[in-house]
């Protein structure tokens, strides 16, 4: 396993990231299970929020620390303030409450990375900011990030907070996948495009890619003529996507590997630091993901394979 460096973390951050947005109390063993295996490949970021499963993965997570006794391995990741049926909740109340909530469910009394699951463009950068700062002086984070946020807001908000003597975002996690969204999953999600990537590698800041595998877009089981998964449909169907799956399949053969493996490796293999929040939820997922996260590809290799050009890397 690789790993990357997050300012503000305190420990190394590896590049596969476990995602709990399926654990419950009533499906407990399972969770510690994919846990165990995770760690045993060499992972320890897991991915989670105060919304994920009604707050039973930060309870479940918590508990499964406790009982294993190895929160000090762990890198936790919870995101807070996300929108409810009332509209934006990206304030310095709902901060607090979403954080107080969450480390007492996690049995912890700080998380490594903490971050804001939507952004509010109506709410200044300054007041956000100062919030998130106070619980880094408590000591309850260590880094702070923002999950769909756009590139142009984190760069006003480390602008402010690099002229007034503040922690800023040192993390960034949007969608990112070799499958291009044409349209937010949800309202207020955000994925990354090529200004987005260009802002990344210009600036540096780790991106933490959730939905790094497109929902299974290339596992072979979608076609256009299969039509079941609406939201799949909605987000990913397009001709674009097709031939990008094409040539990830024919990358793939000429590897002796699959096309979500080369999906995988396309997003770890960026010009700026990444990290892939995955769904691994059994041994044969988790190893597949653990193979994919190996792959090395070239920068011709990417962007033949992202469309960006025509000419076919040499061995495909």
């Amino acid at each position: 396993m690789e790993y990357i460096e997050i300012a503000g973390a305190g420990k190394k951050v590896s590049r596969l990231i476990k995602g709990t947005d399926y654990f419950f109390h009533d499906t407990y063993e399972k969770a510690a299970t994919n846990l165990d295996a995770f760690l045993a490949i060499g992972g320890n970021t897991v991915d989670t929020a105060h919304i994920y499963c009604g707050g039973q993965s930060e309870e479940v997570l918590g508990r499964y620390m406790k009982e294993r006794g190895n929160r000090d391995q762990m890198v936790i990741l919870t995101k807070g303030a996300h929108h409810d049926q009332n509209g934006p909740r990206v304030n310095a109340d709902a901060i607090r409450s979403d954080l107080t909530d969450s480390l007492e469910r996690l049995q912890t009394d700080h998380v490594e990375l903490y971050a804001l699951h939507r952004d509010d463009p109506n709410m200044p950068v300054a007041a956000i900011l100062e919030a998130l700062n106070e619980h880094i002086e408590s000591g309850k984070i260590g880094a702070i990030g923002a999950s769909n946020w756009t590139w142009q807001r984190l760069e006003e908000a480390n602008a402010y907070a690099a002229s007034h003597g503040l922690k800023g975002f040192t993390f960034s996690s949007p969608n990112l996948s070799l499958a291009k969204a044409n349209e937010p999953f949800w309202a207020g999600c955000v994925s990354a495009d090529a200004e987005t990537l260009a802002w990344h590698e210009q600036s540096g800041l780790p991106l933490l890619s959730w939905s790094s595998q497109a929902r299974g877009f290339f596992t072979g089981r979608f076609t256009p003529e299969v039509r079941d998964n609406a939201d799949l449909v909605r987000v990913f169907y397009s001709d674009g996507n097709w031939e990008r799956l094409r040539r990830a399949g024919e990358l793939a053969e000429s590897k002796k590997t699959t096309a979500i493996q080369i999906a995988l490796a396309y997003v770890l293999n960026q010009s700026f630091p990444t990290c892939a929040l995955i769904g691994a939820q059994n041994q044969a997922e988790l190893l597949s993901c653990d193979e994919g996260s190996r792959i090395t590809l070239t920068s011709e290799e990417i962007a033949w394979i992202d469309l960006a050009s025509e000419v076919k890397p040499a061995g495909v």
